[in-house]
Order: C-alpha cells, then sequence, then structure tokens
C-alpha cells in the first residue's frame, strides 16, 4: 500500500497533486479514486456540507496535509 507524502498546491493554497510513497506524482482526482479502491492507505473521503468530497489524512492529526513537505 501506497502513503501520501508530499503535496503540490495552486497559488490559492488549494492541493492539486499528491507525491505517493512509490514516487508517482498523481492528481487529487486519481488520489480519491485510489484511496476508495483501497491502493492508498492513510487517507479517508469526507463529504462536506454542500457535497463536496475532500481527502483527510487519518494517520495524524494534520487532516488538510499543511505540514507536509511540497513537490517542487
Amino acid at each position: 500500500m501506497e502513503e501520501i507524502i508530499k503535496v503540490q498546491r495552486n497559488v490559492n493554497g488549494d492541493i492539486i497533486n499528491f507525491q505517493t510513497s512509490s514516487g508517482r506524482i498523481i492528481s487529487y482526482r486519481k488520489a480519491a479514486l485510489e484511496v476508495e479502491e483501497g491502493l492508498i492507505t492513510g487517507i479517508d473521503i469526507r463529504e462536506d456540507d454542500e457535497g463536496y468530497t475532500h481527502l483527510t489524512n487519518t494517520l495524524s492529526d494534520d487532516e488538510n496535509f499543511s505540514s507536509y513537505p511540497t513537490i517542487f
């Protein structure tokens, strides 16, 4: 199983890509699909009040990946 180790954010601070423990760089959407398929561990998918899905870190208190290093 892979884990998320780094993130890439856009100018607004939104996560757009993740780097996995195997070195792959995948989009937010691809990461969500792989979490659903059970290929990435330590991440949970949550739906907000408006129906949008968000990835959250379940391995630490850092749900928004704010302490994760950047990819670039």
